[in-house]
């Protein structure tokens, strides 16, 4: 597992960048807080994606005033409903600090970043920091961040249970990182074991909290915590996510580039897995619209696909792909806790028990609500180019082995136990 603040002549604005993801801009208060999200296409949605640069001010005395001081660059306000109808009674909107989140592997390299941004959300009255070494450091460290939520750290298997007793949401970064010339598989016997004993803890201490797995190989990983999870008596599959957002991430980055396109304008739905040419990015159905050569769409294709491993070479053996990773397990993160505190409109694409395809796992967009997915967005699937159809039946069968991969590991666990 990875080493699983009144000043008002001083503040401090870092403007992060945001488009609708699947919500409009009068949504509740959790859109007080965004990390980069982008368009979506649900049928409730807002399919003008251009918005402006979100800027979090920080004042060191109030924290949570703050927050719901977020305004777009131009200095126009993005106001919840309930502030917008408190606004009309003279009353200031605050946002609510209410949620649990546990971060298991928070000592580690996507760990520690992810916990950071997390702890910017005004949503999260509880960050739990769980790993198997040097937490309590990270811990410390971020305690000192003048933000709603209380931080608190978790140390070895011992205190792994109340780490996550009550919690909402579930994050799991924890396992080794890939290193030059090794591939999801080859991480496949470290993290699976992992992964399985977090996820029992998860089952046996918050078994009704939204569980997001991070740890690779996420085509077999997901598989392992849904076995598990039904070993236990717990299992409920729209709880359960493999976190693919950074293949998003980096299909809208790639295509912006480009195209020389503003990055906030763009959204690439990605669906299949999470590996290689498990990873399809729908370039088809690029928002805004956007036509590409042949050329063009087998490049970014094989860009998006291989971008882990584009960061493992760079890195010379020094990690792999973290940062990044860690902004886009905060957004779904983020996401997740705007869809438990009402939001209607909040779109991801992720890794779920789907039955979208003929496989048992799959990732595409989905609807999030207060229980997980509420929806599986098939639409995304239909009208694919003739290169995304020929793609999407490639990968099913290296897909299909990851998914017995993980379910096979399951089942023998169990039967040795």
């Amino acid at each position: 597992m990875n080493n699983l603040s009144r000043n008002k002549e001083c503040k401090t604005q870092i403007f992060i960048p945001k488009v609708q993801l699947g919500y409009k801009m009068e949504a509740t208060s959790a859109t007080t807080f965004s990390i980069g999200s982008t368009a979506s296409f649900g049928p409730k949605m807002n399919l003008n994606p251009q918005s402006k640069a979100w800027g979090v001010r920080f004042n060191p005395q109030n924290s949570l005033k703050s927050f719901s001081g977020l305004k777009t660059a131009t200095g126009s306000s993005l106001l919840g409903k309930a502030q917008k109808q408190n606004q009309t009674s003279g009353k200031t909107f605050r946002p609510q600090a209410s949620y649990k989140v546990a971060i298991l592997g928070a000592a580690g390299g996507i760990g520690q970043p992810l916990a950071l941004l997390i702890k910017m959300s005004p949503l999260v009255s509880a960050l739990h920091l769980y790993d198997i070494a040097n937490v309590k450091g990270v811990a410390a460290d971020l305690s000192h961040c003048n933000t709603p939520s209380q931080t608190l750290d978790f140390t070895g298997a011992s205190e792994l249970g109340s780490c996550l007793k009550g919690v909402d949401v579930v994050v799991i970064p924890a396992g080794v990182p890939r290193k030059p010339g090794m591939t999801r598989d080859d991480l496949f016997n470290i993290n699976a074991n992992i992964v399985k004993n977090l996820v029992e803890a998860v089952a046996d201490n918050c078994p009704d909290a939204f569980i997001h797995i991070i740890s690779n190989p996420v085509n077999s990983t997901v598989p392992i915590a849904a076995e598990v999870l039904k070993k236990k008596g717990v299992y409920d599959p729209k709880k359960l996510f493999g976190v693919t957002t950074l293949d998003v991430v980096r299909a809208n980055t790639f295509v912006a580039q480009k195209k020389n396109l503003r990055i906030i304008d763009v959204d690439v739905p990605v669906i299949g897995g999470h590996a290689g040419i498990t990873i399809l990015p729908l370039l088809s159905k690029t928002k805004p619209s956007v036509s590409f050569t042949d050329e063009e769409i087998q490049q970014l294709t094989v860009r998006i696909q291989n971008a882990g491993t584009e960061v493992v070479e760079a890195k010379a053996g020094a990690g792999s792909a973290t940062l990044s990773m860690a902004y886009a397990a905060a957004r779904f993160v983020e996401s997740s806790l705007r869809a438990l505190d009402g939001d209607s409109d909040v779109y991801e694409c992720c890794f779920v028990e789907s039955e979208i395809t003929d496989l048992p796992f799959f990732a595409s967009r989905v609807k999030l609500g207060k229980k997980g997915v509420e929806a599986v967005i098939s639409s995304d699937l239909q009208g694919l180019s003739e290169y995304e159809q020929k793609a999407l039946e490639a990968l099913k069968p290296e897909l299909k082995a990851s998914i017995d991969k993980g379910i096979e590991f399951a089942n023998k666990q169990t039967a040795a136990a």
